[in-house]
């Protein structure tokens, strides 16, 4: 029976077997510049063994450092928005750090620091007694010991896997013998390669300081509102007191009874008054210092850092989708896990490309007219706004407020979580049906195949439309469902110009439209000018899409109407301008990926027509409200009941999006008045207000010039000069209550009707809520 052990032969073993392991190491022979070994609990030839076989190089990554998302000013300089991290900490230089931090470090927690060579032959002697005699347990860790821990510990928390990560935390803190050895090899290793200004400024670069707050910049900014360079002496020592014992000695609970502000934050000033004391006995300070910094109590400045999009205010949704890029592309990284620690623990800093100054005018006008929560219905809006020729997103807005937490989203119905604007996969919704905006793609494909905007269309009702080209489906045609008959707002019918059809949004006339088209084709087309599904499924191409049933996001519609504005140039829309990594150097971001998808005489042609549409069509009211230089295309849209309203349109330097919808339910927004004002109309003054304040900025210009040739078309079909100007659009005929303001004239009648005059949505779908399932226009199918 192995023979008990007592403390006397515990402290003999300790320091034989410390001994012993010295000597191997040539400690004795060479102690003022070798590093000493201690070993407690193993046989003396078994540590040498052990210590031979350790690796004694430590790869140095780059620490964890918070990323930060930045806007631009009306100035073009970068706005903080938000910030995200795993360990709040930014990296400083040597100079950047004070000397009395430096002082203090050495001072408390190393005092042989400079004369070591990793580790502390005094200090680990010490501890080695004094642990195996079973007195209070001492580290006798050097610095150098201290930062290889906190160096396995960092690398341990990087790993994507949770179950790797957290065993290779366990190896990296557990208190064994072996892990001791293995930390002092290393010690010794670091101290070979790097030398000691860089050893004590990686420690205080890392070293934790309470919660999720890590280095002497981050905690300097968090505790006491200043920069590491500019910490006094008692700030100095109150940051490497707590580097003691983070968690119980931090002082941003002035609540807590054992260290708050009622005691004066007790354990701390404990602490720091000794951190004061070492750096007075080894000469660091004088006397003089020593006692007025002693008198000074402990009064910390908590400054909250600013992190996650919740932080972001009214440029939280646009925040939100620039993480889901980050997150969505491979150029971050192979999944979507590990595209997220890179960001978070990056240190990037990400430069957007939104425009406080347009983003602030969307925001305040949806705001104006568009209340967060309302008693008549669950009420959405949205606003976006991007750059024709580049893709850039200028502004994102909508009438909720933005929130990720589930308790703050079950409070009320004006937070959410969801990002209207945007595809699912970018934290956005299952898509909106567009209406008649999504007619734009029937006139382009019009155009394209030669036809002109002066040839006359049949626009009668019709109980049965036949049969449809289209190339997509088995057979190449398509029969309209039985009982599908769309009529138009107003009960137009007769023929029609394409011109003026399109100015008054002629349902009926833009089906016979398509019928000499292929819907394959006008699919292409929308989908070759940046419009997809927000779902993710391809674009439904039956007879009834053309009056705008696939749900798609409102940035996909505002990328199409770039497009237009652009001569025919699509770009996909991009979030980030540019990416800066911790050492200045630039990181890969998504591309706009421009490229004609429209020649540029299409185009011109059908920014013609839409300009029309604008000046004295259903966007007239839009049009008459918009300051500012420069020609303006647009369109407007409706959905069945008028569930919801859209007013899409661009400048040649902006294109704008804007729709109010329900978010649930199916409350008609043409009958609907919030203050006087009908929630069908908001739109008219939402979107010129927005594009003045976007024209202010950024001045338009003229169209291209119309070629006569593409707006005449190859003469196949039936053509009638359209020399007199259309018809000015009538009011809706639902009329507002007698005290309400009457809408101003194309406020509400948009005359597309794409919901109201196509007949009831199929049983069971919700058409235009965002989840996707409507079908719209009474077309019998799904969506």
């Amino acid at each position: 029976m192995p023979e008990p052990r007592t403390p006397a032969k515990t402290v003999a073993q300790s320091v034989l077997g410390f001994v012993g392991l010295s000597v191997a190491a040539g400690v004795l022979a060479t102690a003022a510049v070798t590093p000493a070994i201690a070993m407690t609990g193993l046989a003396t030839s078994t540590g040498i063994s052990v210590f031979d076989g350790l690796p004694d190089y430590l790869q140095l990554d780059s620490l964890a450092q918070k990323s930060s998302i930045y806007a631009k000013d009306s100035a073009g300089n970068p706005v903080l928005l938000a910030s995200f991290y795993d360990q709040n900490r930014i990296e400083d230089s040597w100079d950047q750090i004070s000397q009395f931090a430096k002082d203090a470090a050495v001072s408390a927690e190393d005092p042989r620091f400079f004369e070591h060579g990793g580790i502390d032959l005094a200090g680990t002697v010490r501890a080695v007694v004094n642990n195996a005699a079973g007195g209070s347990t001492q580290g006798g860790s050097s610095i150098t010991q201290q930062y290889v821990k906190n160096v396995l510990v960092q690398k341990a928390e990087a790993i994507p896997d949770k179950a790797e990560s957290d065993a290779a935390y366990e190896e990296a803190t557990a208190t064994t013998p072996e892990r001791k050895l293995k930390e002092m090899r290393l010690a010794i290793g670091l101290e070979k390669t790097y030398g000691k200004e860089d050893i004590l400024r990686g420690y205080l670069n890392i070293s934790g300081f309470g919660g999720r707050v890590y280095g002497i910049e981050a905690a300097s900014n968090y505790y006491f509102n200043t920069t590491a360079a500019n910490l006094t002496l008692e700030q100095a020592a109150t940051l490497l007191a707590i580097v003691n014992n983070p968690e119980n000695l931090r002082i941003d609970k002035p609540d807590s009874a054992d260290n708050g502000a009622a005691n004066g934050y007790a354990l701390t000033k404990t602490r720091r008054d000794y951190v004061l004391d070492q750096m007075l006995k080894e000469q660091k300070i004088s006397q003089e210092q020593h006692d007025a910094a002693v008198a000074i109590p402990i009064t910390p400045t908590i400054v909250p850092p600013i992190t996650g999009c919740s932080a972001a205010g009214s440029s939280a949704y646009f925040c939100d989708y620039v993480t889901n890029v980050l997150q969505n592309n491979e150029i971050f990284g192979a999944t979507q896990d590990e595209r997220w620690t890179n960001f978070k623990r990056g240190g990037y800093s990400v430069f957007t490309t939104l425009d406080l100054d347009l983003q602030n005018a969307s925001q305040a006008a949806i705001d104006e007219y568009v209340p967060k929560t309302t008693t008549e219905l669950d009420l959405g809006a949205v606003s976006v706004s991007v750059q024709p020729g580049s893709g850039r997103i200028l502004a994102m807005a909508q009438n909720k407020d933005y929130s990720q937490d589930p308790d703050v989203l079950a409070t009320g119905s004006n937070y959410s979580a969801i990002n209207y604007n945007t595809d699912q996969a970018y934290g956005g919704s299952a898509g909106f049906q567009p209406g008649s905006t999504y007619k734009i793609f029937t006139l382009t494909d019009w155009l394209k195949s030669g036809k002109g905007v002066n040839e006359s269309i049949n626009a009668n009702r019709r109980s049965d439309w036949g049969t449809f080209t289209n190339s997509c489906v088995p057979g190449g045609t398509e029969q309209a469902e039985a009982g599908w008959s769309p009529r138009n707002d107003e009960g137009e019918s007769g023929s029609y110009t394409v011109r003026r059809a399109t100015q008054q949004s002629i349902n009926t006339a833009f089906i016979a439209m398509a019928q000499e088209l292929d819907l394959c084709d006008i699919s292409k087309t929308a989908e070759s000018m940046g419009v997809h599904r927000a779902d993710g499924a391809p674009l439904n191409n039956s007879p009834a899409t053309v009056l705008g049933t696939n749900e798609v996001a409102p940035l996909s519609m505002a990328t199409a109407f770039a497009t237009l504005a652009a001569g025919g140039k699509t770009c996909d829309p991009i979030a980030i301008d540019s990416i800066t990594k911790p050492d200045g150097s630039t990181a890969e971001v998504p591309s706009a990926n421009c490229r004609q998808s429209v020649d540029a005489k299409v185009a011109a042609a059908a920014d013609d027509v839409l300009q029309g549409v604008v000046s004295s069509g259903t966007a007239s009211a839009s049009g008459a409200r918009t300051d500012g230089v420069g020609e303006l295309i647009g369109k407007t849209g409706t959905t069945d009941n008028a569930e919801a309203t859209w007013m899409s349109g661009a400048s040649t330097t902006v294109a704008t999006v804007v729709g109010t919808f329900n978010v649930s339910g199916h409350v008609n927004l043409r009958d609907t008045y919030i203050d006087g004002t009908q929630v069908a109309s908001m739109r008219h003054y939402i979107w010129p207000q927005i594009m003045s304040a976007a024209l202010a900025k950024y001045p338009g210009g003229d169209f291209p010039a119309a070629d006569r040739a593409t707006l005449q078309g190859d003469g196949s079909g039936t053509s009638e000069e359209d020399s007199t100007p259309a018809p000015t659009p009538t009011t809706d005929p639902t009329q507002a209550p007698s005290e309400a303001p009457t809408p101003a004239p194309g406020d509400s009648g948009d005359t597309d009707g794409t919901g109201e005059d196509g007949g009831p949505a199929a049983p069971g779908n919700v058409p235009g809520n965002g989840g996707g399932a409507g079908n719209g226009n009474g077309n019998g199918s799904p969506g």
